[in-house]
């Protein structure tokens, strides 16, 4: 969706770029759990049956993340995953995305994703008051539960900003955070094997991959991000089954 990278590409060049270093760096005083932390805690009930079989205090685990779409490129990627046997996260964007592409959002919970929220309109969830946190988070949550039959339970926040207010209001709506730790910064360019190279450059065990699929050098090199990692042992999951057999818990934030 060519319009829609146009939109958000000023926002992410800006300002996103020194957020996604402090936050990715652990400034600023958040506080984050790790995957391997969360699997310590074993839930007292699991869904670990539904995102697969694999198990992470085993085998070297790492996630591909989506953030928002859909958009006119995600049927595309969606094949790649099903052809590549790949399973991911989706962080949703209701304005524009959902409401424009509801099937795609069926589609994507049809095959074994997890559907989860990137915000309704990508506000800074820490500029605005609770009351427009709280419209943020609920208004896609409520559509994506219309759409899937299932309310999801991990949002991520526009530019990874967060904070005890959001934190908050997170654990009651029931969402837990999502952050990352690895990112090919696609916002900033088109280039496929850029994206590769960044995408691999930093991958690790138990990495969560930050892509989006709006802008169109992306999609282009998931299978090459793919095959490469398959090829150094690593096996694909979602970011709950990234946790399993812990769960990730409201209010809490998982990097």
């Amino acid at each position: 969706m060519k319009n829609t990278g146009a939109w958000l590409r000023p926002v992410a060049t800006t300002a996103a770029a020194a957020s996604l270093a402090m936050t990715l760096t652990g400034c600023g005083g958040l506080e984050t759990t790790a995957p391997s932390a969360a699997r310590a805690h074993p839930a007292a009930t699991t869904q670990a049956a539904r995102f697969g079989t694999a198990d992470c205090r085993e085998v070297k685990c790492i996630a591909l993340t989506f953030d928002a779409g859909p958009s006119e490129n995600s049927a595309r990627l969606l094949d790649i995953l099903k052809e590549k046997q790949v399973p991911a996260t989706f962080f949703l964007l209701g304005k524009r995305h959902i409401e424009k592409y509801p099937d795609l959002v069926r589609r994507m919970a049809d095959e074994g994703h997890e559907v989860a929220s990137h915000t309704w309109d990508h506000k800074i969830l820490t500029q605005i008051e609770p009351d427009e946190i709280r419209e943020e988070l609920q208004r896609p949550d409520d559509e994506i539960e219309r759409l899937t039959g299932r309310r999801p339970t991990l949002m991520r926040p526009p530019q990874g900003r967060t904070d005890d207010t959001v934190h908050g209001i997170c654990r009651e709506l029931g969402l837990a955070e999502v952050l990352w730790t690895v990112t090919a910064k696609d916002y900033t360019t088109n280039d496929s094997a850029l994206i590769r190279k960044r995408v691999l450059a930093q991958a690790g065990r138990d990495g969560i991959i930050l892509l989006h699929d709006i802008y169109d050098g992306t999609v282009p090199a998931v299978p090459g991000i793919i095959d490469a990692l398959k090829e150094r042992g690593y096996v694909f999951v979602t970011v709950p089954q990234l946790l399993a057999p812990g769960k990730a818990e409201p209010g809490k934030v998982y990097r």
